[in-house]
C-alpha cells in the first residue's frame, strides 16, 4: 500500500465522524433543556433530507482569511454546523489566486482533522473555479460538502449543475451545490415567473445534487438601491418579500417537487440609536429570570434577528445565512422544535384518517390532513435539532448556547 493511497483511506475514516447540533452542551444542561436530544447527521452525506434541515445557521467567512482552517475548527468546536469558505463577494479582485490557495490549503488540514469538521462548501465566482479547486485539492476533497452558485440563473444555472455532476463523478461521492437566487432577471415583476418556472424545471433535472436554494436578499435590494435598515426585517422590504414569497411558491412545495429554502442573511451585530421600540416582549426573560440577557440581545441588535427567523420559518424557509459567530446561536435556539410543536405533530401523524382533534395542550385543533405535511417536517428538524422539554423556551435555550 502506497503512502498516499493509507493517508486518503485515514482521511475517509476519520470524516466517518458525524455532526451533531448542541454538541457544545453537556450533561445535565443537556438533559435539562431536551426532550428529545439531537441525532447525529451527515456521516456518510447521503442522507439529502437531513443535511439540508441540518445546514442552520450556515456561517461564511471570506477565503482570504490567513487562519482559515483554524477559524472553522474554533467555529466548529462552538456549535457551527455548516460553513461556506466564500472566494465571490468577500474577496476583491487581486486576491482571487491568493484566496484559492487558501481555500486548498485550508481544506487539506481539515480533512486531516480527528474531529467532525462542519458541513464545508466553497462558494465559487464561476463554474470553471469548481474544475481548478479540484485539480488542486489533495486530501481535502474529504473535507469538502459541495458549491455555492453564486447569482444563480437560467442561464449560468447549467453551467455550474454540469460542473458539479463532473466533480462528483470525479470523486466518486457526493458533493452538493447550493444556488444562490439573487439575480436581477429573477428581482424583476415582468421576468420572474418565466424565470423561476426555467429554473424550477432546472433543479428538478438536478434534484439529488441540489441540496438547498439559498435567497440572497443583500443583492436583491442592490437592483432598487435599498439598504434595508436594522429596526426591520427582509419581510418588511416589499419589493423583496415579494420575490421571496414567489421562490418558495416554485420552489418550496411540501408535494416532493420542493427543496428546503434557506433564509438570507442578516447584516447587523452591534448597538446603535433606535427608532422603533425593541421587538423582544419582556415577559418570557422575565419568566426565565433573564431579563438582562434581554437587554443583551437587545443591545447587539439581535432582537430584529429574532424577529426575522421567526418570520423565515413562518414562511416556509429553514435555516439562515449568517456573517457573525454571534447569529448562530439564534438561529440554532429557534431551530429546536418546542415540546408542543412534537405533541401535535405526533397526533396528527397517528392518525391515518382525515378529521379534527383538540391539541394535547388543549390549545389549538389539529387538522389531521392540512397539517401532515407540517407534521413531517417538524418531526425531520425534530430528529436534527432536538426536541425541547416540556416548559423550555427559546429563551432558555438561547441563554445556555451563549454563555456555555
Amino acid at each position: 500500500m502506497t503512502a498516499g493511497i493509507a493517508v486518503q483511506q485515514e482521511v475517509s475514516l476519520r470524516k466517518q465522524l458525524p455532526l451533531r447540533h448542541f454538541r457544545q452542551l453537556h450533561g445535565p444542561e443537556v438533559r435539562r433543556l431536551f426532550h428529545q436530544q439531537p441525532e447525529p447527521f451527515g456521516d456518510d452525506h447521503s442522507d439529502r433530507e437531513s443535511l439540508a434541515i441540518g445546514l442552520g445557521a450556515t456561517l461564511y467567512a471570506p477565503a482570504t482569511r490567513t487562519d482559515l482552517a483554524s477559524t472553522i475548527r474554533k467555529r466548529a468546536l462552538h456549535g457551527v454546523c455548516s460553513m461556506v469558505i466564500d472566494l465571490e463577494d468577500a474577496v476583491a479582485d487581486h486576491e482571487v489566486a491568493y484566496a484559492k490557495q487558501q481555500t486548498v490549503a485550508a481544506l487539506d488540514m481539515l480533512a486531516m482533522s480527528p474531529d467532525a469538521n462542519p458541513l464545508l462548501f466553497v462558494r465559487v465566482r464561476d463554474a470553471d473555479t469548481i474544475t481548478e479547486l479540484l485539480d488542486q485539492v489533495g486530501p481535502g476533497i474529504e473535507a469538502l460538502t459541495g458549491f455555492v452558485f453564486p447569482k444563480f440563473d437560467s442561464v449560468s444555472g447549467p453551467r455550474y449543475l454540469h460542473a458539479l455532476r463532473a466533480a462528483a463523478q470525479r470523486v466518486n461521492r457526493p458533493l452538493y451545490g447550493m444556488p444562490v437566487l439573487e439575480s436581477p432577471v429573477l428581482v424583476h415583476r415582468e421576468t420572474r415567473d418565466h424565470e423561476l418556472t426555467r429554473i424550477a424545471a432546472l433543479l428538478a433535472a438536478h434534484r439529488e445534487r441540489v441540496l438547498a436554494v439559498r435567497v440572497g436578499a443583500t443583492d436583491m435590494c442592490s437592483t432598487f438601491g435599498i439598504r434595508r435598515d436594522r429596526d426591520l426585517t427582509i419581510y418588511d422590504v416589499r419589493v423583496v418579500a415579494d420575490v421571496i414569497a414567489d421562490i418558495v411558491n416554485y420552489l418550496g412545495r411540501a408535494d416532493g417537487t420542493g427543496f428546503v429554502i434557506t433564509g438570507p442573511v442578516w447584516e447587523y451585530f452591534a448597538d446603535h440609536e433606535r427608532m422603533f421600540r425593541p421587538l423582544l416582549r419582556t415577559a418570557p426573560f422575565a419568566e426565565s429570570d433573564a431579563v438582562p440577557f434581554r437587554q443583551y440581545l437587545v443591545s447587539r441588535d439581535l432582537d430584529g434577528l429574532l424577529r426575522e427567523i421567526s418570520l423565515d420559518r413562518a414562511n416556509g424557509i429553514q435555516g439562515k445565512t449568517v456573517i457573525h459567530p454571534s447569529h448562530v446561536a439564534a438561529v440554532h435556539a429557534l431551530s429546536v422544535v418546542t415540546h408542543e410543536e412534537y405533541s401535535d405533530a405526533l397526533d396528527i401523524l397517528r392518525a391515518d384518517v382525515g378529521g379534527v382533534a383538540a391539541s394535547g395542550y388543549r390549545n389549538k385543533m389539529n387538522e389531521m390532513r392540512p397539517h401532515r405535511s407540517w407534521a413531517r417536517q417538524t418531526l425531520l428538524r425534530a430528529r436534527v435539532f432536538g426536541v425541547a422539554n416540556k416548559g423550555v423556551s427559546f429563551v432558555d435555550l438561547l441563554t445556555a448556547l451563549v454563555t456555555e
